[in-house]
This record gives C-alpha cells, sequence and structure tokens, in this order.
C-alpha cells in the first residue's frame, strides 16, 4: 500500500513538472518579445524606465501591438486551462484503480489538453506571421 501511494505521488510530481515547462516554454517567449522589439526601435539610446514604443509611435498604440497583446493574453490563458487538465487527466490516470473506462477518459484528457498546447503554440506562430505579412506589405 505504501508503495502505491509513493508511486503515485512521484507520478503526479512527474506529470505536474512535465505539464508546467511546456506552458512556461510557450508563454515565456511571448511576453519576452515585447521588451526586445522596443529595444530595436530606440537602438542603444534606451535607458532604465524608458518606454521607447511610445515616443516612437506618437504615444498611440497600433493594430498590430493591440492584435498581439491579445493574442499573447489568450494564449497564456490557454495554456494555463491545458496544463490544469493535464494535472488533472494525470490525477485520474493514477486513481483509476485499473478501470478500463477511467483509464481511457483520463487518456483522453491528457491527449486533447497536449493538442490544446500545441495549437496555442502554432497560433502564436501564425498571428505572428500573418502579422509581420500584413503590416511590411502597408509600409
Amino acid at each position: 500500500m505504501l508503495q502505491k501511494v509513493r508511486k503515485s505521488i512521484a507520478t503526479t510530481i512527474a506529470a505536474l513538472a512535465l505539464a508546467i515547462l511546456p506552458a512556461v516554454a510557450l508563454t515565456a517567449p511571448a511576453f519576452a518579445a515585447t521588451g526586445v522589439e522596443d529595444n530595436l526601435k530606440c537602438g542603444s539610446n534606451l535607458q532604465l524606465g524608458d518606454n521607447c514604443s511610445t515616443a516612437v509611435e506618437g504615444g498611440t498604440q497600433g493594430i498590430e501591438d493591440i492584435v498581439t497583446t491579445v493574442i499573447n493574453i489568450f494564449s497564456v490563458i490557454v495554456g494555463i486551462v491545458s496544463v490544469i487538465m493535464i494535472i488533472y487527466g494525470g490525477f485520474r490516470y493514477v486513481t483509476s484503480g485499473g478501470d478500463s473506462g477511467n483509464v481511457s477518459s483520463a487518456k483522453n484528457t491528457i491527449i486533447y489538453a497536449v493538442i490544446g498546447l500545441v495549437v496555442v503554440a502554432l497560433a502564436q506562430f501564425i498571428v505572428q506571421f500573418v502579422l509581420d505579412k500584413v503590416t511590411s506589405a502597408g509600409v
């Protein structure tokens, strides 16, 4: 009995680690890229606390920035929900007790949550590609 409890705790910890790492890897670049973009617009004259993007664009936020912000927020929300569903599916898998119906249901939950993470990652790339093409065509 104690071995089963230890094994289920170890499996849960492993599932948490595997669930959290992809979410962090998918959402962190989306937020980190905005600071790099500001530095590229300003050049080397950017000082601590300065926001060059508003000075360069005259203080207005472009449609590209708004769409990017909305997509990033949506991606973070979907990523968090996917991670929660992976954890929930892992918990159901561990506690299924060998019942084939519960095991298949838990596996489907995990598979669909991973598919959701993949869709979010692809959506980031597709939206960025389309925004780059639309904004470069307008210049």
